[in-house]
């Protein structure tokens, strides 16, 4: 497994073609997925990991991706936590922290014992994929899990989570603090449990300016990596951990900091261009604009070897969208890109 493509382009080894996969790449463009989803509700579906492996196993049969990505939900360790957390469909968090108090009750909780559902998907997923392509293990990165924690679901301004941060940083990084350990813990569990790659998710940091990214953000997200580097189990078996910063174009210079070995590019900056001003230390991952998937097909196709082009002959480029598949996307374009993708990128 470890001469897989797409390990060896998180280790940007070369390959004969690019490896790639696609973010959400098990969900709600899935007719087989809808039929799933009409019996269980969400939760549900993340709590059971028969189905859990069975949703994850989608898009691999179907399409053929050089890697599966845990089916979850970035909010499942904040209900282990203390916090509740319902679906409506959208996140709802009813009793969200937003004070000093409400920082220090939240756990410390251990993976195993508050989320064994999790754990026993990753082991039965390893077991359906039968080393066909890696598994991907994931988390939302610290900032991220903070805005739902603090807002107490989405927002447009974020609002209650700046000012928390703004007018009472000792607390906001307290807070912050807590969800890198248990960002840590929860992915060294994942790979305990045969995760082959971590992902870690900052959908919300493109809010924040760019010194404020690399205060509450990135400093967050270094940690919760350091932490999981520095645990007994990636020491015995390490795996390549993404970083994925949505909206990175302003944090470029920035992410040079970085601790993870991959780097997320959304599809708003050039991947030519997020590549010179990062370097040849990370790989990157991304960066096809999801909505090109609506596009006729010899326009999709151009859009396809735009990216490639940019990435150039530089080994480390896993093909991917800028942000997740959108749920009306037609699946026949989801297998003409990942086939277009395969023809293009043969070295």
């Amino acid at each position: 497994m470890a001469e897989h493509l797409f390990l060896k382009a998180c280790r940007r080894e070369p390959v004969e073609r690019t490896p790639m996969w696609m973010m959400r790449q098990a969900g709600r463009y899935m007719h087989e997925y809808r039929a799933i989803r009409k019996k269980v509700s969400f939760l549900e579906l993340c709590k059971t990991p028969e189905l859990a492996c069975e949703v994850t196993m989608q898009p691999i049969n179907e399409f053929g991706f050089d890697a599966a990505i845990l089916f979850c939900d970035i909010l499942v360790p904040l209900e282990s936590m203390g916090l509740q957390v319902d679906f409506t469909p959208a996140p709802v968090l009813p009793n969200p922290v937003r004070d000093r108090a409400g920082v220090m009750a939240l756990k410390i909780p251990d993976p195993e014992q508050e989320m064994p559902y999790v754990f026993e998907a990753i082991r039965k997923i390893r077991t359906a994929l039968d080393n066909r392509v890696p598994l991907i293990g994931f988390a939302g990165a610290p900032f991220t899990m903070a805005t739902y924690a603090v807002e107490g679901g989405g927002s447009k301004s974020y609002e209650k989570t700046k000012s928390l941060l703004f007018s009472d940083p000792e607390t906001g990084h307290e807070l912050l603090d807590r969800l890198a350990r248990v960002t840590a813990v929860y992915l060294e569990a994942q790979v305990a449990a045969g995760a082959q790659c971590v992902q870690l998710f900052d959908s919300w940091a493109g809010i924040l300016s760019p010194g404020d990214f690399s205060e509450f953000a990135l400093r967050h997200a270094n940690s919760a990596i350091e932490m999981l580097k520095d645990s007994a189990t990636y020491k015995e078996s390490p795996v390549p951990v993404i970083y994925f910063a949505n909206g990175c174009a302003p944090y470029l210079q920035r992410l040079r900091e970085s601790k993870a070995d991959v780097l997320g590019v959304d599809w708003k900056i050039d991947l030519s261009t997020a590549w010179d001003a990062l370097g040849d230390k990370y790989a990157l991952q991304g960066n096809l604009d999801p909505t090109c998937l609506f596009m006729p097909e010899d326009a999709l196709r151009a859009r396809v070897k735009e990216v490639l082009d940019g990435a150039g002959n530089r080994p480390g480029h896993i093909f991917n969208l800028g942000h997740g598949i959108l749920p009306s996307t037609d699946r026949e374009r989801v297998r003409f890109l990942v086939n277009t993708v395969k023809e293009l990128s043969a070295r």
